[in-house]
């Protein structure tokens, strides 16, 4: 991989986390090709090989679903998360330019008037592919590593 296509992979990882920091989700469906598949799923059925997901998308449209219901029908209290990313690590590039990679990441979450929390902790594997756009996400599975998790996950990770 040239060093031009790491750092692009690089501004992908820290764009989707600034996206989701500041709370735009419409931009969080963009980071993906239409045919994308976006899971998140524990670290213990992920090692074990079980398929259950917490969440499981499988078309950029079930995205742009998924930020409908955020904005439109879900009610909570207020909360602002902020995104700490590890720097991308490749595993392999495809002939076609597909990217295997992973990268760590946590999520803190701080409630209005209340200390900063972590709120969640992983890694995500990812596959990465050129478009005319720039780098996009086809595949992202997030494994988070705690098997207890609040009682409802609303923002994607």
């Amino acid at each position: 991989m040239d060093f031009q296509t790491y750092f692009e992979l690089n501004q992908l990882y820290a764009r989707y986390a600034r996206a989701l920091d500041a709370a735009d989700w419409e931009a969080w469906p963009e980071f993906f090709i239409e045919n994308c598949v976006y899971k998140l799923q524990p670290r213990e059925n992920h090692e074990r090989g079980f398929p259950l997901a917490t969440l499981a998308f499988d078309s950029k449209g079930m995205l742009k679903d998924r930020v409908y219901g955020i904005r439109e029908t879900l009610f909570h209290d207020p909360y602002y998360q902020r995104h700490v990313v590890g720097a991308p690590l490749v595993h392999k590039v495809d002939a076609d330019g597909r990217i295997h990679c992973e990268a760590n990441y946590a999520v803190l979450r701080t409630r209005l008037s209340k200390e900063s929390t972590v709120f969640n902790v992983g890694r995500t594997l990812d596959e990465v592919v050129p478009t005319p756009e720039g780098l996009k996400f086809a595949s992202r599975l997030v494994v988070y590593d705690s098997e207890m998790i609040p009682n409802s996950l609303i923002y994607p990770i």
